[in-house]
């Protein structure tokens, strides 16, 4: 086997690969004498084909087998002859020529060499919160928000009220909501209608009718409508107002928590809102790190990798287009490609360059960190002691803990050499990033 490897870009490799024909034709025979056994033709008794007729009959489908078996089993034997080779992603083969022998072609991109200069000097900027008073009144206002109850009223319909209406909808006057949709509720602000829907609704009372215009925005699921003008009919129904209830026992029970007086409430959603602030600012902190490690490295990235990474990113888009009973391809080319391309960029380079500083600095995960983990998790739970068996028992599982413990030593190794500032910022803030 003669093996040859060129550079075509950065990252682009050519191999050509050349077989001689002392290593295809035994493997010929081979599979011709396995036919000959079995093969039935007329004018000749099973097992007794001369190897000669066999040959004329099937030499090329099985020279064709062969050489597939021998490209797939002596590319990797090539590769192994190449030191330093790491491909990226699957070979473009092409065979170049077929006979006394045959020769291919594989095309690759290789994974890049990662320079970590400079990424024990990061600037990080580390967010600092806290939970205010003000903060715990607008979350418990929310937690009532989610309980509020709706009260008929002989009023005209106002922002935050609940409407019921009945409606038709057409585009260029064809009707696309099966005739009427009767007895439906809306509640205005709430903005789960297309835009200017629910504003047209402000300012009326039962049995007021309306005719206006609303245009479905270009990223509306229902292809036939996108970017659309429709023109909809309603009529009132009736108009409703939010009930907000009383912060007692039984609306305390009904969240779980452990005080029933309004005191201990309060207490126990701070503790809530107080767990959740710190969670997020350590996302946050361990986000700032990766950014400026992600900025600090310069990196060619094999586009193989890019592209399985939006693939990824895509997933749930295909789930969408699948409720939504739409074919994804044409679904995705309603997408934009460039945000995609480019969290993808960031997430490939990430992975390449948190693990070359796995590697060179010879990080180990600390297990003690993942059973820790494991047994947060598990409090939530009302056995515990299960959880962490459930977890235990799958090594999948438990390398997706580990995996996230990896990240987290990754950035505290790299916040301990980096340089830090602190930026002071609401609750609010950290929480709606």
């Amino acid at each position: 086997m003669e093996v040859s490897v060129e550079q075509t870009s950065e990252l682009g490799r050519k191999m050509t690969v050349t077989l001689p024909e002392s290593v295809i034709q035994p493997q010929v025979a081979s599979g011709l004498k396995k036919i000959a056994k079995e093969a039935r033709i007329d004018g000749f008794r099973r097992g007794k084909v001369p190897l000669s007729t066999i040959a004329k009959m099937y030499g090329a489908q099985v020279r064709h087998e062969v050489t597939q078996d021998l490209i797939e089993s002596s590319y990797f034997e090539a590769l192994g002859q190449q030191e330093g080779i790491h491909p990226a992603g699957y070979p473009e083969i092409k065979l170049v020529q077929d006979s006394e022998g045959f020769t291919y072609t594989a095309q690759f991109e290789v994974m890049p060499v990662v320079n970590l200069e400079g990424t024990d000097q990061l600037s990080v900027t580390k967010k600092i919160a806290s939970v205010e008073e003000k903060d715990v009144d607008e979350m418990i206002l929310k937690l009532r928000e989610q309980r509020k109850t709706w009260e008929t009223v002989e009023r005209t319909s106002e922002q935050k009220d609940q409407v019921t209406i009945d409606f038709s909808g057409s585009v260029d006057g064809e009707n696309f909501t099966d005739g009427k949709t009767e007895n439906f509720q809306i509640e205005i602000g709430a903005s789960k209608m297309i835009p200017g829907f629910e504003d047209n609704l402000i300012g009326l009372k039962v049995g007021d009718t309306k005719t206006f215009n609303a245009t479905f925005p270009d990223d509306y699921p229902n292809q036939k409508l996108t970017g659309k003008t429709a023109e909809f009919e309603i009529e009132i129904k009736k108009v409703e107002v939010a009930v907000l209830p009383e912060i007692n026992d039984e609306f305390v029970k009904s969240y779980d928590l452990k005080g029933s007086e309004v005191e201990t409430f309060r207490a126990d959603v701070k503790e809530n809102m107080e767990r959740e602030l710190a969670n997020k600012l350590k996302f946050a902190l361990r986000n700032a790190v990766f950014t400026a490690l992600y900025e600090k490295v310069n990196l060619t990235l094999p586009q193989a990798l890019v592209e399985k990474e939006i693939d990824v990113l895509l997933d749930p888009y295909k789930d969408m287009a699948k409720k939504n009973h739409m074919d994804f391809e044409v679904f995705k080319k309603q997408l934009p490609r460039e945000p995609f391309e480019v969290e993808a960029k960031r997430r490939t380079a990430l992975s390449l360059i948190i693990g070359e500083v796995i590697h060179q600095n010879e990080l180990k995960v600390d297990e003690d960190r993942v059973r820790a983990h494991v047994e947060e998790m598990a409090k939530n739970y009302e056995d515990p002691a299960q959880v962490i068996d459930w977890y235990y028992k799958d090594e999948n599982r438990l390398n997706d803990v580990r995996q996230m413990t990896m990240e987290e030593q990754v950035t505290d190794w790299l916040l301990e050499r980096a340089t830090i500032s602190t930026e002071n910022v609401d609750f609010n803030t950290v929480m709606n990033t």
